[in-house]
This record gives structure tokens, sequence and C-alpha cells, in this order.
């Protein structure tokens, strides 16, 4: 998998639309799964809310990147064509105060955020109450910190390098 469908993939897969349906890519053969997704997908029972321990978001946390932490990270080229932009980001002071000085410049990029280090629910909540509109999602950041070489955030990611700074 190269990279730039490694970072597609790590955002959609927590998106509410991609919980919500599955898509059959291949079949090659074996046991079916048929009765499994039958009593996952009945729609007789009312959905629990997403708010609910255990549900949605909520389940996928805590989210702790051991290989990343909070620092200066040095600009760099890359070249990833079609990403669009991506920020990497936590729930510390650093990352706190770098959303809030570049949400309007990552507003409009139309950039999404993986928040890689927070604790819970309310915290991820909090973060998104410092930038309204923009898509935050938790998810590990271990295999782009292996990939792109990074031990530290939050940085910005986009088809041309990576680099703190978010000016347009």
């Amino acid at each position: 998998m190269n990279l730039k469908n490694l970072i597609v993939t790590a955002f959609i897969a927590f998106s509410p639309a991609a919980l919500a349906e599955l898509n059959v890519i291949a079949d090659l053969g074996g046991q079916s799964t048929q009765a499994v997704f039958e009593a996952v997908n009945r729609q007789d029972t009312p959905p629990a809310p997403a708010s609910a321990p255990g549900q949605g978001e909520a389940a996928m946390l805590p989210v702790i990147t051991p290989e990343l932490s909070p620092g200066n990270v040095t600009p760099r080229a890359l070249q990833l064509p079609g990403i669009g932009a991506l920020f990497i980001m936590g729930d510390d002071s650093y990352s706190r105060q770098w959303l809030q000085q570049n949400a309007q410049q990552l507003s409009a990029r139309n950039a999404a955020g993986l928040v890689v280090n927070v604790e819970s629910l309310e915290s991820l909540e909090s973060l998104r109450g410092l930038a309204p509109g923009l898509q935050l999602a938790p998810s590990s950041g271990s295999e782009l910190a292996r990939r792109l070489q990074l031990t530290h955030y939050p940085v910005l990611i986009t088809d041309s390098g990576l680099s703190q700074e978010v000016g347009q």
C-alpha cells in the first residue's frame, strides 16, 4: 500500500459513512459471512446513540501513538500528488495552540485532521471546538510516522511537503 492510499484509508476508515456501508472488493471463496452481516445490518432495532459508551468514536479511544510527540518539525519536500491537505496533531497545549493559530488557513485548504494522541471523547470534542468546521478524526499515527519518518507533531502534510507552517 502506498503512502497516499494509507493516509486516505486511515482517515476514511473512521468516517461515519465508512462505518455505514460495506463494499465487496473481492470474493476469494471461503465460508460465507452473510449471517454475521445480516445480524449487524438488522433494521428492526433502533441504532444506539453515537455517544453511548463503546459506540462510534468513543470505542476508538483512547488513541496513543508512542512514535509521535509534540515538538518542532523540520519542513521537507514530499511528492504525494493528489493527497490534498492532511494534518496530524495531538491533545496537548502545543497542538491546541497550533490548531487555533492555523484554523482559518487549514479550513481554506480543506485540510482534514488526524488526532494521533487523545484520551477521551470529551478531549476530542474540545479540540473540535477550537476549530469548528474542520474534520478531526482519532487515528493511530504509527504507520504514517514510520513511512514519513516523523517523530513530532503538529504537522501539515500536502502533496508537495510537510511543515508546521500552514500559510497559503
